[in-house]
């Protein structure tokens, strides 16, 4: 991949991720996974490391997407091209927020933005779920129903929901158990 082709992708997807680095995995997935530059497991596994270490998630799948089809320069040119919409962006709204931000067709914006990104990060989150917790082909015709889950790990994510839920322990502890899990289900 051409490092111009990589940064304007990554340009593409800065541009439109509006919400968030969930919002930028969804966006992301077509021109990377279906255009054949790595593969579904792999896009995934690669969420799984940017969840896992410190900053945005968007910005590191980019950079971890960006070195593992073209090295540093890859890196560097795909973290600057999902970054720089971003940083035109705020530095327009910056300069005339304050001036409209109370304005009813501003206030209308934000409200429709609300639920068309939350749509944006269940859609991340139920693919990243499908592809953790239930086998390839499921829900196919002529698929096995029993075969559908893969019963350790809907196991694992279901205690982390519920540890989640009804403690007050931080998520981080959830991403380090996950490891663990990961390993030892080797």
């Amino acid at each position: 991949m051409a490092l111009l082709n990589l940064f304007f992708t990554f340009f593409y997807v800065g541009l439109f991720t509006i919400g968030g680095g969930l919002v930028a995995i969804t966006i992301m997935y077509d021109p990377i996974v279906s255009a054949g530059y790595i593969t579904a497991e792999e896009f995934y596994n690669m969420i799984a490391i940017s969840e896992s270490t410190p900053g945005p998630i968007g910005i590191n799948m980019a950079t971890y997407v960006g070195f593992k089809l073209a090295g540093v320069p890859g890196a560097m040119v795909a973290t600057c091209g999902t970054v720089l919409p971003s940083l035109i962006s705020i530095v327009f709204i910056a300069r005339f927020f304050t001036a409209f931000h109370e304005k009813p067709l501003v206030q209308a914006a934000f409200s429709g933005l609300r639920p068309a990104t939350t749509g944006l990060i269940a859609v991340a989150a139920a693919k990243v779920l499908a592809i953790t917790v239930f086998a390839p082909g499921a829900f196919s015709p002529g698929s096995n129903p029993l075969g559908w889950i893969h019963p350790k790990e809907a196991l694992f994510f279901g205690l982390c929901c519920l540890g989640l839920w009804k403690t007050k322990l931080h998520p981080l502890v959830f991403v380090a158990a996950g490891a663990v899990f990961g390993a030892l289900a080797l």
